[in-house]
């Protein structure tokens, strides 16, 4: 398969959802009086848009459509973030105007992809769009996903989201070592995601986050699996984000067998405390799953 190219007009229909972390005073400025802004922006975009709850400084907008609905959605709201500028600047003593920014929550394992070999592509997008792009070196609290800062006039903006979108879905088309699955491999991912982990932290009777202290022994052991060739790249990710996430996450070994000739699997050897191993196989289940659940739902692309 082909990567997909977007035409310029962003005539590509193809569900995405992409998510911005906005801060309190920024998302009283979308929603509106009663409501009427973002009522306003959901019905002449098409795109759902979604305002995640609570009194904590920063929530999450989720912008879910076609791509030309999320393209249609991101310029209302880089326009109005810009009239509110203008409005505040009515009564400031300053000059020059301060750029629009936007911070989008990316997927740490899409980061990769986003920077490009050497700076490549994220200083393609600079040149090519006139806006600032920033990519931060650290994931957000308590998440696999990091912020990408991206600053300058609208137009700049919309166009910069426009390729990021591309970047995006060029990542889950392209067929290659780490290809995501043909849909024909659903049935094995249901498969190995449905797996129980042999090692259960005492008290939980269900396979879970281990929780400290919860350890049967701290003594480090081994655990094998087998998982298809065709899958492995699932667990991989691209250029090894998804399996180094998984080591970081979990505090277990994982070492992946070569390929042997004649086999149709891969051995993955997992060493550490049984709770290690534990989290270490939770997080690979979970890693098929999503996997899984994106090609049921396309809309779920951006988070796997």
């Amino acid at each position: 398969m082909e990567p997909i190219k977007v035409q310029s007009e962003g005539g590509l229909n193809v569900t995405l959802t992409i998510r911005l972390l906005m801060h309190g005073k920024e998302v009283g400025s979308i929603i509106g009086k009663k409501g009427e802004t973002v009522k306003k922006m959901r019905e002449e975009s098409g795109a759902r848009i979604n305002i995640s709850e609570g009194n904590c400084p920063e929530r999450i907008v989720t912008i879910t459509g076609p791509t030309d609905a999320i393209f249609k959605a991101f310029a209302m709201i880089a326009y109005k973030f810009e009239e509110d500028i203008i409005n505040s600047m009515s009564n400031s003593p300053a000059t020059s105007k301060p750029p629009v920014t936007l911070r989008l929550v990316v997927p740490a394992s899409q980061c990769g992809s986003l920077i490009g070999k050497g700076g490549s592509k994220i200083k393609e997008m600079r040149e090519s769009t006139g806006a600032q792009v920033q990519v931060a070196g650290d994931m957000l609290p308590n998440s696999t996903e990091r912020a990408v800062t991206i600053s300058g006039a609208p137009e700049a903006i919309i166009q910069c989201v426009k390729q990021i979108c591309v970047v995006m879905l060029e990542a889950y088309t392209i067929q290659g070592q780490y290809a995501i699955p043909h849909p024909d491999q659903l049935s094995k991912l249901h498969q190995l995601a449905m797996q129980q982990t042999p090692f259960t932290p005492l008290g939980q009777t269900t396979p879970a986050f281990p929780a400290a202290g919860l350890d049967a022994s701290n003594q480090t052991s081994s655990h094998e699996l087998s998982i298809p060739n065709d899958l492995i790249g699932c667990i991989i990710g691209r250029q090894g984000t998804k399996i180094n996430e998984i080591r970081q996450m979990s505090g277990a070994q994982i070492k992946i067998a070569n390929a042997m000739e004649g086999s149709s699997e891969r051995q993955i050897t997992i060493t550490g405390t049984p709770a290690n191993i534990s989290l270490a196989q939770y997080l690979i289940n979970a890693r098929f799953r999503d996997v899984a659940a994106m090609w049921n739902d396309p809309s779920s692309m951006t988070t796997s």
